[in-house]
C-alpha cells in the first residue's frame, strides 16, 4: 500500500492533483476526474510537491464533501480521508469516474488532460453522454431526411463488395431498404441516421456541409500549388483522396530485376491509406470544420475534427494491444465490411509498419487544435553526433532523433520545447495533451541525452530549453 509521501512523488498527472487549499478549482478537478478516469485531489499539498504545513479542524472532511455533492450534477460524492505527515495534515478526496457522463459544476463540463483540466466543447459533451449511455455520434437522426434522400444502388454496391470480403453473406434477392434497418442505419422511412446519409445519401452534403476533405499541396507552407474540396459520400472520398495525395507526391522506380519495377513513393501508400480511413471513419461529423490534409515539401499532414475518442489517450492508440473505441461505430460497421478496415484497432499500427519500412521517423499522432493530426515526416539524414541548436528546423531535429530518441512523441515534445522557449511543464502538458507522467519521462530521458537542459528553479518556475 503506497503512503501519502509515495503518491505525492509520482507528481501531478491524469490521476492526480495537489491543491494547497479548497476552493472552487477543487470542484472542477473533481468534475474532471469524474468525467475522465477518476483520480485523488490531494489538498494541503503546494504546486512543487511539498506539504503546506497545515491543520485542519474535524468537520472538514464532511464540510468538503458537501460543498462537492451540492456543487456538481449530477452530484458526486467523493471518498475522503486525512493524512498527517510531519509537515502537515493532507485531506486526500478520492474520485471514482462517474458512470452516466458528463459530470458538470456551474453549468460547465471538464475533463481530464494530462494534468490539467480542459473545458468541454458542446460536440464532446454530447460524444461524452451518447458514449455513456451505449450509443454512437453517428446514430444521431438527421431532421428531414426521408428514405428518399438515400442511394439504393449505393446500398446494393455495399451489399456485393461486402460479400466479396467474405464480411457478410447477404443473398442476391435481399431488400437493401431491410438490410439498413438491420444495420440501425434507419429507423424507418422518416427516421434516417447521420451515418445512412454519410454512407448512402444522395446528397451527402446536405445538409451535412462539413463532410467533406479539403486536400491541398503547399510550398515553403504558405504557397498552395494545388488544391481541392473533396465530396460525395464518405466511401467514394477514400480513394478520391489517395488519388489527390498520389498525385501530388513523389515516385521513384527500382529496377529489380522482377518482371515489374518496383514503386517508391515518399509516403508508403498504405500508410496514407489507413491515415485517410481513420480521418474519415472516425472524425467527429457534429463539428463543423473540414478534414484537412496539407501536403509540404517534407511532411505529410492529416488534420480530423475531434480529438481522440471519448476516454483514449495517445499513449493508449500507440499500445498494439489498445482497445478499439471507435466514434462512429454504425460508419466503422460499414467499413469494416467494405475491407476499408482490416480489424477494428489496427490501423495505427499498419501505419507505423508501414513507415519503419520504408525507413520514415514514426509518425506524429497528436490531439491537436481541436482535431486529431497524423503528421509523416520525409526521412532527414543529420548525424547524431551533430549538436542541435535553438531554433533548428523540424527535420534537423527529427533526423537527430531518429536514433537513441526512437519516438514520435518524444520528438514533439523536443519540437514543442525547441520551438517555445522557456515552456514550463503544464503548458506542454496541456498543449500536447500527453499524460504528466509521460512527459515527465521524455523530459527526463532528453536532459539524460544531453538534448534540454533545466534553467531557474522550481521554486521560482524553472522550465526546460535546447
Amino acid at each position: 500500500m503506497p503512503t501519502i509521501t509515495d503518491i505525492i512523488s509520482n507528481g501531478e498527472s491524469e490521476i492526480l492533483e495537489f491543491k494547497k487549499q479548497f476552493n472552487a478549482d477543487v470542484i472542477e478537478t473533481v468534475v474532471a476526474f469524474a468525467n475522465t478516469r477518476g483520480g485523488r485531489v490531494l489538498i494541503g499539498v503546494s504546486d512543487e510537491g511539498r506539504p503546506a504545513g497545515l491543520r485542519f479542524g474535524k468537520e472538514v472532511l464532511r464540510d468538503y464533501v458537501n460543498r462537492i455533492a451540492t456543487s456538481t450534477e449530477p452530484s458526486i460524492i467523493p471518498e475522503a480521508e486525512k493524512s498527517t505527515t510531519a509537515e502537515g495534515e493532507i485531506i486526500i478526496l478520492s474520485v471514482a469516474e462517474f458512470p452516466l457522463k458528463p459530470v458538470a459544476t456551474r453549468g460547465r463540463c471538464y475533463r481530464r488532460s494530462g494534468s490539467t483540466n480542459r473545458s468541454m466543447s458542446p460536440s464532446e459533451i454530447a460524444e461524452m453522454h451518447l458514449h455513456s449511455t451505449g450509443q454512437s455520434m453517428d446514430a444521431v437522426l438527421v431532421s428531414g431526411k426521408t428514405k428518399d434522400d438515400l442511394d439504393m444502388s449505393a446500398v446494393h454496391n455495399y451489399m456485393r463488395q461486402a460479400v466479396v470480403q467474405g464480411r457478410r453473406s447477404f443473398s442476391g434477392q435481399e431488400d437493401p431498404w431491410q438490410v439498413l434497418k438491420k444495420l440501425e442505419l434507419v429507423k424507418s422511412e422518416q427516421e434516417i441516421t447521420r451515418a445512412a446519409i454519410l454512407l448512402f445519401g444522395k446528397m451527402p452534403q446536405s445538409p451535412l456541409t462539413q463532410a467533406v476533405v479539403h486536400a491541398g499541396r503547399l510550398r515553403e507552407k504558405v504557397h498552395i500549388m494545388d488544391n481541392k474540396i473533396i465530396e460525395g459520400s464518405i466511401i467514394e472520398q477514400v480513394e478520391e483522396t489517395v488519388e489527390f495525395i498520389k498525385k501530388n507526391i513523389h515516385v521513384r522506380f527500382e529496377i529489380n530485376g522482377k518482371p515489374q519495377r518496383r514503386e517508391i513513393w515518399d509516403y508508403p501508400l498504405p500508410a496514407i491509406r489507413e491515415a485517410v480511413i481513420n480521418a474519415i471513419c472516425h472524425r467527429e461529423y457534429g463539428d463543423v470544420a473540414d478534414i484537412q490534409i496539407k501536403i509540404f515539401e517534407d511532411a505529410l499532414q492529416i488534420w480530423s475534427p475531434g480529438f481522440l475518442p471519448y476516454n483514449m489517450t495517445v499513449d493508449d492508440l500507440l499500445d498494439p494491444d489498445h482497445t478499439s473505441k471507435p466514434r462512429n461505430k454504425l460508419i466503422a460497421l460499414v467499413f469494416y465490411d467494405l475491407g476499408l478496415i482490416e480489424r477494428y484497432g489496427s490501423g495505427i499500427r499498419r501505419i507505423l509498419d508501414a513507415c519503419r519500412e520504408a525507413g520514415l521517423p514514426q509518425p506524429l499522432f497528436e490531439n491537436y487544435s481541436g482535431g486529431f493530426r497524423i503528421k509523416i515526416i520525409l526521412s532527414m539524414q543529420v548525424s547524431q553526433q551533430e549538436p542541435i541548436k535553438e531554433g533548428a528546423p523540424i527535420g534537423a531535429l527529427n533526423g537527430a532523433l531518429n536514433g537513441e530518441l526512437n519516438g514520435e512523441l518524444k520528438i514533439g515534445v523536443l519540437r514543442f520545447i525547441n520551438e517555445n522557449p522557456g515552456v514550463q511543464r503544464k503548458i506542454i502538458v496541456e498543449k500536447l495533451g500527453i499524460p504528466g507522467r509521460t512527459i515527465d519521462r521524455y523530459i527526463a530521458e532528453l536532459i539524460s541525452d544531453g538534448k534540454i537542459e533545466r534553467r531557474g528553479s522550481k521554486k521560482t518556475g524553472g522550465y526546460w530549453a535546447l
